[in-house]
Formats: structure tokens, sequence, C-alpha cells
């Protein structure tokens, strides 16, 4: 994986664009269209441009890495379940007894020899050369503009590497930079991650903090950066029992934190604890802009890399992207860890249109009442598990987690309004639904138990209900029915909003329906259930969004003065249409309006 351009090509796994194309937008939006597609591929841009800098890059640009589950198989060596399995035995070792069970257990002592990092007293190939201070130039770097809001140029992919105050704890994470200008980065650590933490360490005692920054070499690095790693545990040993060797570190040559000796380039500096500056805003993964908000700053002292060096990026908005197989990655290998906590899961698995934190399903063993219940605050209480907003558990009985369709219809089966939980706790700081920034409404659905007999009294076809529907409330434009064989069929509707949407008056219609799902008629596809989960799981608060009686009504709208929500509501993530247009002309992308429209690139 030293050269990670040749082993894609040897593995038929690259896509080359030798076209000069714009770091602003036309990279981005090629990266972004390509792996929503089937067999999807990695990209290679040999020629990068910057039109508005008048800039030239030699160096290329490497984007979708984790392009399929396929390829992310082949990333790891073996599929995820396999290291999981290989997690799980460890977590049930149990000390050997006698003298032939020691001997069989000396190979997996031995392999575990490969975990820590290893340190080398040299200088890596990430070193060939070395910028000095008063030579450093980010803009000699390709870095992406992905969206036309974006505050500004973003490193997407950078492994971020940090270390306590005194020294003895080590943190790989993975952040967005936005690049000031050509010495300082933007460093949007979250409150509740490892490197705040840190810079707390670091602002107490009065001390610029030093970071080092790594981009491209091994893909597995930068998943380990997002991994939800244990507090104190460095992420580069997940890397070591993945791979089954040692990742080989080098010393920073300004500071003293070690980084993956062969990556392509890395950026070194010191923070000043008592520096911030606007960052932002940013079309992030939950294909919404975060806003924009004072961030700590990095001013970097020298730059190093390979000699030709691959710049490694990714893009980040409305899913499906190439976090959804990082994502199911760690999906699957961290099964077991989590099972320490809830030792009667079974299985769980948080889809991509959920933006992961805002939706999981779990399948579990259930022993007694309140079970589920009991799981619900288990789940809120661990690690990342916590940032979850809405979490749906089903019974050992149930289909396979990812049989959408057979999961969805046996979940609708056994939902009743007495088994929802609905709570308060930390949620994402990437989050924009709640009225308090970090703080908001949780939901828990118990669909563990028997199928529920009562459904609905009187069902009515669309156009029957649209026209009741019409006549109680005009804000309601079109309607859409789905599942209607179920217990619980599912109703939404799409409003041109006037009003808060709790104050609907449909009481009376509550033979016809069981659950109201209620979205903005604007960019919202009724007939497009993949998009419209990802947009209600995104705009709601639990704890103000959704109402119990006479029915369940779920608002999924855009939020407003009108819903008691004063914060600025953000933006979602669209393509620029003259930036499409454009690629379509000259015939670097082939889509049509249906795609365009079922992915949700543009306003309609």
């Amino acid at each position: 994986m030293r050269d990670i351009v040749q082993w894609l090509k040897d593995n038929d796994e690259l896509k080359i664009i030798d076209e000069a194309l714009d770091v602003e937008l036309e990279i981005p939006h090629i990266a972004y269209i390509e792996v929503k597609k089937e067999n999807s591929k990695p990209i290679l841009f040999t020629n990068p441009i910057n039109k508005s800098k008048n800039i030239s890059y030699d160096i290329p640009v490497l984007m979708n890495i984790f392009a399929s589950k396929a390829l992310t198989k082949k990333i790891f060596g073996t599929h995820p379940d396999i290291i999981a399995s290989k997690i799980e035995h460890l977590l049930k070792f149990k000390p050997p007894k006698g003298f032939i069970n020691k001997i069989k257990m000396l190979p997996q002592l031995f392999a575990l020899r490969n975990v820590p990092p290893k340190r080398l007293n040299k200088r890596g190939v990430c070193q060939e050369i070395i910028i000095p201070k008063d030579k450093v130039d980010l803009d000699k770097l390709p870095i992406l503009k992905t969206w036309e809001q974006d505050g500004g140029a973003f490193i997407t992919m950078g492994q971020v590497y940090t270390q306590s105050l005194d020294g003895e704890l080590q943190n790989l994470g993975m952040y967005r930079l936005q690049q000031y200008d050509k010495n300082h980065l933007g460093m949007h650590w979250q409150i509740h991650k490892d490197s705040s933490t840190f810079f707390d360490q670091y602002k107490k005692a009065n001390k610029k903090m030093p970071v080092t920054i790594a981009i491209g070499g091994d893909p597995l690095y930068i998943w380990c950066g997002q991994a939800p790693m244990p507090i104190g545990m460095f992420e580069l040993m997940l890397y070591g029992f993945v791979r089954g060797k040692n990742a080989k570190i080098v010393k920073s040559i300004t500071n003293d934190i070690y980084i993956p000796h062969d990556v392509d380039i890395v950026i070194e500096g010191f923070v000043d604890p008592s520096i911030l500056k606007i960052e932002g805003p940013f079309g992030d993964h939950t294909g919404y802009y975060t806003l924009k908000e004072p961030y700590p700053v990095l001013e970097v002292e020298t730059i190093t890399m390979k000699k030709n060096p691959v710049y490694q990026a990714t893009v980040v908005g409305k899913p499906p992207l190439e976090d959804k197989y990082m994502g199911w990655g760690t999906e699957r290998i961290f099964l077991p860890l989590l099972k320490t906590t809830a030792p009667d899961l079974i299985d769980y698995s948080m889809p991509e249109n959920g933006v992961f934190h805002n939706l999981i399903l779990a399948k579990m063993k259930t022993h007694y009442k309140g079970h589920a219940q009991q799981f619900m605050h288990a789940f809120w209480g661990v690690g990342q598990m916590s940032f979850v907003k809405h979490a749906i558990f089903v019974g050992e009985d149930a289909p396979a987690l990812e049989n959408w369709e057979a999961i969805t219809r046996h979940i609708l089966n056994r939902i009743e309004p007495s088994k929802i939980l609905i709570t308060r706790g930390i949620v994402d700081a990437l989050d924009h639904s709640s009225n308090e920034s970090l703080v908001g409404g949780k939901l828990g659905i118990d669909a563990t138990d028997k199928p529920i007999l009562n459904g609905v009294e009187s069902l009515l076809n669309d156009k029957e209900l649209l026209s009741k529907l019409k006549v109680l409330e005009p804000q309601i434009v079109a309607l859409k029915q789905y599942f209607t064989d179920t217990s619980n069929p599912i109703c939404v509707v799409s409003v041109t909003k006037i009003d808060s949407m709790m104050k609907l008056k449909l009481d009376s219609l509550a033979p016809h329906i069981k659950i109201l799902v209620i979205v903005d008629e604007k960019n919202n596809d009724l007939d497009n259930p993949y998009m419209l989960i990802w947009r209600v799981v995104n705009n709601i608060d639990a704890t103000r969004d959704i109402r119990l009686t006479p029915f369940i009504v779920i608002d999924g709208t855009n939020k407003n003065e009108l819903d008691g929500f004063y914060r600025e509501w953000p933006d979602d993530t669209l393509c620029t249409k003259e930036v499409l247009d454009s690629l379509q002309k000259r015939k670097l992308i082939d889509i049509d309006d249906e795609f365009i429209r079922k992915f949700g690139l543009l306003e309609f």
C-alpha cells in the first residue's frame, strides 16, 4: 500500500482524468457524482488547477478511495466482520490452562506485538522534501473548495495528530481544516473530540499546542482517524491490529509528534490557544452547511512531503458518498466493543441516509419488559453512540437490518405510542435542528414486541385523503402513503408552511392516519423515500417536532421562529448548475434530470 495509486491500478480500481480541472467546485462535483453511481471507482485528477488564483499544480488529486464495499474490503485486507471476530475473541480471552494450550496460544500473543506503532530513528519518505517556514505556501497544495457557500478551501482528508500536554496520550483524528492564507489553517475539532480536550490542557497552561497533519499514504490511516476508539488509545494501534504489522512512525521536524513514515504530505505547526478565528461555513457530511463559528488556528512551521506526492481528498454532502463505506467498516468492526456495554445486542446498522448519528437500527435479545428502553439509555451513554438522535430496536426474530423494505415493514407492524421514548441528551456539534447547540431531543422506539393488531380504521387512497387534508389545512399541497398494508401506514405530506406544524388541526382524520410525516414542498420529492428519510432525521428534534396523539405526527420541515427556533437554519448542499452544465458539455460527467432529482443535486 506504499504507493496507493499503483495499488489501485494493479487492482483495476482507478479512473484517471487528465483534463485540466479546477479545484474549486469542478473536481469535487465530479467526485460527488461518481461515488453515487453503481460500481464507482477512485478518481485520480492528474492536472488540477485553480482558475481564480491562476495556479497549475504539480501534485495530482486522488478522491473516492473508499468507493465501494468491495474496495473497502480490499483496503482492510479482509471482510470487516473477520476483524470484528478477532476483536471479540480477544475480549473473551481467558488465560490458557496447561502447557499444550499455552503453546497453542503463542501465535495469537505474538501477533499482538504488531499492534503498537513502531518509532523509527530516521526520517521517513514523507520527509524527503522539507520546506522551511519562510517558504511555506499552502497555495502550492491543491486544496479543494467543494461547495459554493463554503467559506474557502478545506483540507478534507487530513490526519490530525495531537498529543496531551504531558505527552503521554496521542490522538489521530479526522477533522476538516480551512485554509485562511499561505500559512494558517482553521482547526475544526469539536468540543467532544480528544484534540479539543488536549487543547484545553494547553490553554490552561498558556502554552502553544503542537499539531501535525498528514495527508495520503495507506488509506487505512484516515479510516483509523475517524474510528470511535476509547479515550486514551492511540488510533494507530488499531492500524497495527487490522494490518497485522506495526505502523512505522517518525518524529515531526519541528515538534515531538510522530506520524506515519510513508504519508505523502505533512503540515506541521503550533496552535496559540489565545487565538480563535471564524471558521466555515462548510457543506458537511450531514448534507447541510455548518455555520460560521470561532475555532483555533494553526500557524504552519514547515511542510514536508515525498518526492512526487499525491494529495488525497474526500467530498462530503448528501448521501450516498464514500463515508458510507468507511462507516460500514466502522460499524462492523466495532460491534464486539458495543456488545461489552450491551451484551444482548445481536447486530446494528447505521444507514447512510441517516448520516450515521441521526439514525440507528439495532437487533437485540429481550428478556424482560423495558429491556429495549434500557438499551436506549446504554447506547446514549457510550462514546460516539451518545450522539445518536434516533434509535429503533427490534427483536431477534426481525429480518436482516439491511433488508430495508422487510425491516421497515417489521417495525411498522410493531410501533405504538406507549413504546416510544422521547428524551434529551447531547447531540453532534454538526446537528442544526435542536433549539440550542450540542443538546437536543432523542427518540427511541421499542419494536421488539409482537405485532400490534389495531391498524388504520378506514384506509383511504392518496387522492381521497389529500382532499380531506386540504379542507382542514390549506398549507398541505401533496401527499403520498407508504406501507399501507402494515399496522402503521406512513402518510407523507408536503406543505407551503405558514405556521408551526404542531398547530395543525387534523384530529378528525384519526381514523385514516397512523403516522403523519410533514416536509416542505421545496426540494422534497414525495416519491423518493431515501432522501425523505435523510431530510426528516436531519430536521427533527424529538422534544419539539413529534406529537403522539391522536396519531403520530413528525414535523420534518425547516424550522424558524414559528416553531420557537431562533438559531440560523442552514441551507442544504446543492451543486452549482453552471458547473454541472460545463462538466456535462465536456463529457466529464453523464447524468440526467432523474439522477439530479434522485440525489437532490439541484434546487427544485
